[in-house]
Formats: C-alpha cells, sequence, structure tokens
C-alpha cells in the first residue's frame, strides 16, 4: 500500500522551495511585527467545558473532497459559537486549503486557531504566525525528534504554541517541556485507517499533566464523554460537520448531545 504521508512531505518540500522562491524568509521576518495577537489555545481547551476545536476542511485524501465550495466566511464563525478552538487546513493539494483560509477567519473569531499542515521548515511557522494561527501543529511522523524540538522552539520563540501529534507508544519520546498540547492521531498517516480507540491506548502512557487532544474519526458523543472520562481535555473534530449542509448547526446538536 502506497505510504501517503511520504508522497505528501515530499510535496510539502517542493511546495516551500518554491514559497521561498516567491517571497523570502527575510521578507517574512519583517511582517512578524505586524502579526496578529496571539491567543493561548492551550488554556481555551484546559478552562473549556467542551474542548471541540472545530476543523474547517475541504477535502481529505481518503475521502475526496468533502465541500468544495466551502467558505470560511459561512462556517468560521457559526463554528465560533460553540467550539473552544478552531483547526484550519493550510494544505492545498491534498486537503484543498490555504494560507488565506486563515487571513480570512482571524478576524472574525475571538477563539484560538490551529494552523493545521505538515510543518517542516521553520518557514512555515513565519508564514503561520503573520496569517494570524496561534498554534501550528507538528507530526512526529514527519519529523526527527531533533527538527521537531528546533521547530517547537522556534514556533515559542514568535509566540505560536505547539500541538505534537504523536500515533503510537515508540513516538512518546517526542514529548518534551516544549510542547504545550499532545494530540493522539487515531488516524494511522501512512494508511488513513481510523481507529478511535488508538486514543486509549496511549492516553495511560501519557504525561500527567499534559493537554491531551484526540484527533480524527471522532463522530459519536458518546465517545467524546468516554474520552473525556480518560483524561483528554481536546477533541478535533472535522469531516463529522463539514460533511453536513450546515457543519456549524451539526457542531450545536454535538454539543447539546456531550453535556
Amino acid at each position: 500500500m502506497k505510504d501517503i504521508l511520504s508522497e505528501i512531505i515530499a510535496n510539502k518540500r517542493f511546495e516551500v522551495d518554491l514559497q521561498k522562491q516567491a517571497i523570502s524568509i527575510e521578507q517574512l521576518q519583517e511582517g512578524i511585527s505586524e502579526a496578529p495577537t496571539s491567543r493561548s489555545m492551550k488554556q481555551a481547551l484546559s478552562s473549556s467545558a467542551s474542548g471541540i476545536i472545530a476543523e474547517f476542511k475541504r477535502r481529505s485524501p481518503s475521502k475526496g473532497w468533502i465541500k468544495k465550495e466551502a467558505c470560511p466566511e459561512e462556517i468560521v464563525p457559526s463554528y465560533a459559537a460553540g467550539a473552544s478552538a478552531l483547526s484550519i487546513l493550510t494544505d492545498e493539494k491534498f486537503f484543498g486549503g490555504s494560507l488565506k483560509d486563515i487571513r480570512t477567519a482571524r478576524p472574525l473569531v475571538e477563539i484560538p486557531i490551529l494552523r493545521k499542515d505538515f510543518i517542516i521548515d521553520e518557514y512555515q511557522l513565519y508564514q503561520a504566525k503573520i496569517v494570524g494561527a496561534d498554534a501550528v501543529l507538528l507530526i512526529a511522523a514527519a519529523l526527527e525528534p531533533e527538527k521537531c524540538n528546533e521547530l517547537a522552539e522556534k514556533a515559542h520563540e514568535l509566540g505560536l504554541e505547539v500541538l505534537l501529534e504523536i500515533h503510537s507508544s515508540e513516538e512518546l519520546i517526542y514529548i518534551n517541556k516544549k510542547i504545550d498540547m499532545v494530540g493522539i492521531n487515531n488516524r494511522n498517516l501512512g494508511t488513513f485507517f481510523t481507529d478511535v480507540e488508538n486514543s486509549f491506548r496511549l492516553a495511560g502512557q501519557l504525561p500527567q499533566d499534559a493537554v491531551l487532544v484526540s484527533e480524527s474519526g471522532i463522530s459519536d458523543p458518546e465517545i467524546v464523554k468516554r474520552l473525556r472520562a480518560a483524561g483528554f481535555r481536546g477533541f478535533l473534530i472535522g469531516e463529522t460537520f463539514m460533511k453536513t449542509q450546515q457543519p456549524g448547526e451539526t457542531l450545536q446538536n454535538f454539543l447539546q448531545a456531550i453535556q
């Protein structure tokens, strides 16, 4: 079976190289002073009753287009009425997103925004800061531990929080004091097969004081209740909302069901 993650990372390297040719990292550094003030996603999840991170996602490598014509102007404000934070996909080729989606969303909401992408270079951290993201996703499976550490340190320098995504017990070594939140991805990034039980399997092996986030494959409010009982404070949900006619309304119904 083709390893989708390897294909995405190879494309990401090519993409970032092209972006650097168009706008240098020095130009990005000059624009940092005008970046919006950051909000704490970690704090938002820790103090939230629901912990829902509502995701804006147009497509996925496994499902294809979910909502091709989705506009952040319409969906993001409807999410903000109930979600603790937002996750916005900025990968274009595989997920149909762009940095413009965060730039558009930022003035419309007060809640924290996570730039969800395959971050492999500090250049992408500067981009995230400039468009108004508050946190970035670092994926253990896509990075060597040393590189992950470097990126986490740089993210903090820029005032960005870090959600580290792990998928297996082998990746526990990536967790350290530079990590603000630990996400368990229930989707295998090589095969894109999803199993929510992965969160429960790993929960007991994680630091007790970590802000834990369960990602992918969550569609049942009862699962959220079980995850919360297992110590999770964040629940990243995208497709369950995005595949419906009114994602914001679906979120409200979901919130009522988990109360």
